[in-house]
């Protein structure tokens, strides 16, 4: 087991484990009081060896690792890697590719949805992980023996995994659906967040055009307030308060003090004007530019539509031993039940072919849904 200090130390470790051609890697980082997650530790591991990274240690430059996640020789293994995917991209600028993250093959392999590292560990090793350490401070030193342990006990109990699904997914001839889903992770795209399209990640309901001009330029404000000051995003001002805000439309301090969502004398801080002039941006943009409102569907006929759909999800689902979430979403399900053409992943590649043909045969009547000694069946109206 060796803790990594120096550029050195590091450039040899990458320029070993450079010559496998599958190596596993996790990282340790904190994101509680932060805009951006502070790297703590990073823990890879190849058959021959396992190496913890001190990516906090005073005069250690990581280029050696980027550039190793970046080598197209090398298999880069994780579980559930959008977040260490997204450190790396944010600190380097470079994509580790290509990967295989083992929760999402999982899913395609019927482990359920986004199964935990350490239950996966348990179901295919029989091993059962410390946990301990799971929300310890990896950013105090010395780090102890036992986060050491701990540390490389995730990537070494990985390559068993690894091993385990890979072949699985072999044996079933599912290897490419997994490898569709890393494009999709690997994708510049998927980590490119742009203030301006904050506003998509809020649950906020708005229903005019009004409301959804302010709530795109308040989020806008918040996200970039945000990052510029590496705090997290609600420390700046909580969702339900960018939604109250966008619902209401404040354009004096006066108004903005009447929300009941905002702290006491939030309207006197520098933010509170910086809030108005977010409100009054909204307020003067041109409707026709704003992206279309999704209405509530209130038929009854295409909210039936929706739950017969979910029944054949979820028989579709148990039917290939596949997690019904890797195949589509409640989103996916109105979006298909609203228009035969909808740009839903269930509607392209192996998910139309497993699901997407016969969703849009159900609604249009060619394919029924019948209960058979108690088991939900399809039924050919053809």
């Amino acid at each position: 087991m060796d803790l990594i200090t120096t550029t050195t130390d590091l450039a040899a470790a990458c320029s070993r484990l450079a010559q496998h051609k599958v190596i596993t890697v996790d990282t340790e980082f904190l994101r509680e009081t932060t805009y951006y997650p502070l790297l703590c530790v990073v823990q890879m591991a190849s058959p021959d060896e396992a190496v913890v990274i001190d990516t906090l240690a005073p005069g250690i430059d990581l280029k050696p690792f980027f550039d190793l996640m970046g080598n197209e020789a090398v298999l880069k293994v994780f579980h559930a890697a959008r977040q260490d995917i997204e450190i790396v991209w944010h600190q380097s600028g470079t994509i580790p590719h290509p990967i295989f993250d083992t929760q999402v093959a999982a899913m395609v392999l019927g482990y359920g949805d986004s199964i935990a590292y350490d239950q996966l560990v348990e179901r295919v090793t029989g091993h059962r992980p410390d946990k301990t350490h799971r929300f310890t401070d990896w950013s105090r030193r010395p780090l102890t023996p036992e986060q050491m342990h701990y540390a490389i006990s995730d990537v070494t109990h990985l390559r068993d995994v690894f091993a385990a699904l890979d072949a699985d997914l072999k044996k079933r001839g599912r290897s490419d659906w997994v490898s569709e889903e890393m494009e999709v992770l690997t994708s510049p795209r998927t980590y490119d967040f742009h203030p301006e399209r904050a506003w998509e990640r809020l649950k906020s309901r708005v229903r005019k055009p009004k409301e959804l001009a302010v709530l795109m330029e308040v989020a806008a404000w918040r996200e970039q307030e945000a990052q510029s000051r590496d705090v997290p995003r609600s420390r700046v001002l909580k969702d339900d308060a960018v939604g109250d805000i966008a619902t209401h439309a404040p354009t004096s301090l006066e108004r903005l003090a009447n929300l009941r969502s905002l702290p006491k004398g939030f309207d006197r801080s520098k933010w509170g004007s910086d809030i108005i002039a977010a409100v009054q941006r909204g307020l003067a943009r041109d409707h026709a530019t704003l992206p279309k409102i999704e209405r509530p569907r209130g038929s009854s006929n295409g909210a039936a539509t929706v739950e017969l759909l979910k029944v054949l999800l979820r028989m579709t689902s148990e039917r290939h031993a596949v997690a019904s979430k890797v195949i589509a979403t409640v989103d996916d399900l109105d979006q298909i039940a609203a228009d035969d053409h909808a740009d839903v992943a269930a509607l392209h590649g192996w998910r139309r072919e497993l699901f997407g043909e016969a969703a849009l045969a159900l609604k249009h009547g060619r394919l029924a849904l019948a209960i058979e000694k108690g088991r939900v069946i399809r039924v050919d109206r053809t």
